[in-house]
C-alpha cells in the first residue's frame, strides 16, 4: 500500500449529492492533522494496511517546542482524513497514458482501506474518510508545506 501524507490545518472531502446534480455534500472534515491519500496494490494484504497505519500515525512531522519535527500525529492529538486513491499506483514510465494494472480494485481494495482506517482509530487517531470509488473533491490547507510518500514495501 502507498500513501501521500500531507500535514494540514484543515481538510475536507465532498461528493455529489446524487447523480448529476452540481451540488456537493461534504462527507468528512478535519482540523489539524493529516490528509492521507491511500492507494492499494492488487496483491496487498492486511499486513500492508496495518504497517501503513502504524507508520503514518507515528511519523514525527509536527513541531515540538523548539520548532523541530519531533512530534507525531498521536503526540499532538491530531485528526486524520483518509481518501482512497487508486491512481497512486499509476505507472507513467512508458507512453503518455498511465497504466493502472498494479492498482487494487473492488471489494478487496475497499476492505484494505477500511482496515487502514480501523487501525488508525485503534492507535487513537480520530479518522474520517472519503467515499471509496466515488469521484471526490478534496481540499486542504497544507502547512509547512509537509508532504511525504510512504510505501508498505519501502520502495521509497
Amino acid at each position: 500500500m502507498r500513501a501521500v501524507v500531507q500535514r494540514t490545518i484543515s481538510a475536507e472531502v465532498a461528493v455529489r449529492k446524487s447523480g448529476e446534480e452540481p451540488e456537493l455534500e461534504t462527507v468528512a472534515r478535519i482540523g489539524t492533522g493529516l490528509l492521507i491519500l491511500v492507494g492499494v496494490r492488487s496483491d496487498d494484504t492486511d499486513k500492508d494496511a496495518v504497517y501503513l497505519a502504524q507508520k503514518v500515525a507515528n511519523l514525527r512531522i509536527f513541531e515540538d517546542e523548539a520548532g523541530k519535527l519531533n512530534r507525531s500525529l498521536i503526540d499532538i492529538g491530531g485528526e486524520a482524513l483518509a481518501v482512497s486513491n487508486f491512481t497512486l499506483y499509476g505507472d507513467c514510465r512508458s507512453g503518455r497514458r498511465p497504466s493502472f494494472t498494479e492498482a487494487g480494485s473492488g471489494e478487496e481494495a475497499n476492505r484494505l482501506c477500511e482496515l487502514f482506517i480501523v487501525e488508525m482509530q485503534r492507535l487513537g487517531v480520530p479518522t474520517q474518510c472519503g467515499v471509496f470509488g466515488a469521484e471526490m473533491q478534496v481540499s486542504l490547507v497544507n502547512t509547512g508545506p509537509v508532504t511525504l510518500l510512504v510505501d508498505s514495501r519501502k520502495q521509497f
